[in-house]
């Protein structure tokens, strides 16, 4: 949608980011002003930062406590020559632990437009993430939204869509909540080959019955942005 975006992904014990956008083995190296992120285009549209690009081995695990994992987000958010982004999107890794009371200390004074909730239609997912708008509430985040990811099976043959799930739970908890509802994507093969094997979702698979939804997911959010303000 022309926008300069960096994704900065802070799940520390389990960072997928770098697999996702085949940027696996690329180096983080220093400038003046920090950490250059990783460029994913020529246009470097798309910057990346993940510890998994400063580990030595990529099945090494990251076994630290929460002091060692707060300094190194704040450092992402501070050492990191993002240049001019139209967004940064933070990728946290489920429930509110440190990673997400870390990011949410260190993104107040730049004043964050809001949090993405997602969630799957299962009770126990909604259960999971109705916690989450609790935690977002006590500490002032706006929420943007709920999404409700794999919403029935895609199937790639007939493409007839199968609950696999129980259905409506990211819907009603939205309803319930008084938190816009974002769409449902379907869990959809294709979408899931192009994140294993790093390709580009939308030139891949232009006919996925989850590009739609997560095109509109996206234009709601953009929406959201320009009423808050050009902030």
């Amino acid at each position: 949608m022309g926008k300069k975006v960096g994704i900065l992904d802070v799940d520390l014990c389990g960072p997928s980011v770098p697999r996702m956008f085949r940027a696996q083995g690329c180096a983080v190296h220093q400038c003046d002003s920090g950490w250059v992120p990783v460029y994913v285009d020529q246009e470097q549209s798309v910057a990346l930062m993940s510890v998994g690009f400063l580990l030595e081995m990529p099945d090494e695990a990251v076994v630290w406590r929460g002091p060692k994992k707060n300094a190194l987000i704040k450092q992402f958010l501070s050492d990191v020559a993002w240049g001019d982004l139209d967004f940064l999107v933070v990728d946290t890794p489920p429930g509110t632990s440190d990673e997400h009371l870390s990011v949410v200390e260190a993104l107040r004074p730049y004043q964050p437009l809001g949090v993405v909730l997602v969630t799957t239609p299962q009770a126990v997912s909604v259960g999971d993430v109705r916690r989450e708008l609790t935690f977002c509430r006590k500490t002032g985040l706006h929420v943007l939204g709920v999404v409700e990811n794999m919403s029935g099976f895609a199937c790639p043959h007939c493409a007839e869509c199968t609950n696999v799930f129980s259905t409506g739970g990211g819907e009603e908890l939205a309803k319930h909540a008084g938190v816009p509802f974002l769409g449902s994507v379907p869990l959809d093969p294709q979408l899931a080959q192009s994140l294993e094997e790093g390709k580009d979702f939308i030139r891949e698979f232009p006919k996925s019955p989850a590009f739609p939804a997560l095109a509109s997911v996206a234009q709601k959010i953009l929406d959201g942005a320009q009423k808050q303000g050009p902030d």
